[in-house]
C-alpha cells in the first residue's frame, strides 16, 4: 500500500463520516483517536522529556526586587514567611532561596 493509497483511504473514511446518514461516526473518531491523539501526545510526551535532560536545575540569580514578595501580613499557616505551596528550591523568600545548594 502506497502512500497515495493510504491517504485515499483515509479521505474515505474522513468523507463518509461527512455524510447525512450518522451511521459508523463512532468508528470514525476511534480511529482519528488511534491515529493522531495518541501518536500527538506519546510525541508531546517525548519532547517534554528531552526538553526536562537537556536543561540545567540551577536556580537562578536572586534579584531583590522592591515590587516582589512584598509581605504586609504574615501568612496564616506555617512561620508565616512562606507560601502554602512553597518549594525551597524555585520560591524565594524576600531576603533569598533558603539554601545555597541542591
Amino acid at each position: 500500500m502506497s502512500a497515495s493509497s493510504a491517504a485515499l483511504a483515509a479521505r474515505r473514511v474522513l468523507a463518509a463520516a461527512s455524510h447525512s446518514s450518522h451511521e459508523g461516526g463512532a468508528r470514525t473518531w476511534k480511529i482519528l483517536t488511534i491515529v493522531l491523539a495518541f501518536p500527538g501526545v506519546a510525541i508531546c510526551m517525548a519532547n517534554a522529556y528531552m526538553k526536562m535532560q537537556a536543561s540545567s536545575h540551577e536556580q537562578p540569580e536572586f534579584v531583590p526586587y522592591s515590587h516582589l514578595r512584598i509581605r504586609t501580613k504574615k501568612f496564616p499557616w506555617g512561620d508565616g514567611n512562606h507560601s502554602l505551596f512553597h518549594n525551597a528550591h524555585t520560591n524565594p523568600l524576600p531576603e533569598g532561596y533558603e539554601n545555597s545548594h541542591h
